[in-house]
């Protein structure tokens, strides 16, 4: 019996005003601060977001990717 070898394929979870909005992978060959960048002109909040991950779920390397709040003044 052979052993085949596959890769994870990437998710990126966007947690924005309580709801995870599910982002897909433009190119794997990117970074993770490199999607982020590349979403960032869709989702502004992407510019100051924090990135955790990758999490494994099953043939899935979960990143999450959650807005930071900030204070005036």
């Amino acid at each position: 019996m052979a052993l085949q070898v596959e890769g994870l394929s990437r998710v990126f979870i966007l947690k924005k005003n309580g709801k995870e909005v599910k982002l897909t992978d433009p190119n794997p060959a990117m970074s993770p601060e490199d999607v982020i960048k590349f979403y960032a002109s869709e989702y502004p909040e992407l510019t100051t977001a924090t990135l955790s991950g990758p999490k494994v779920e099953g043939s899935s390397a979960v990143y999450k990717m959650a807005e930071v709040l900030g204070t005036k003044g």
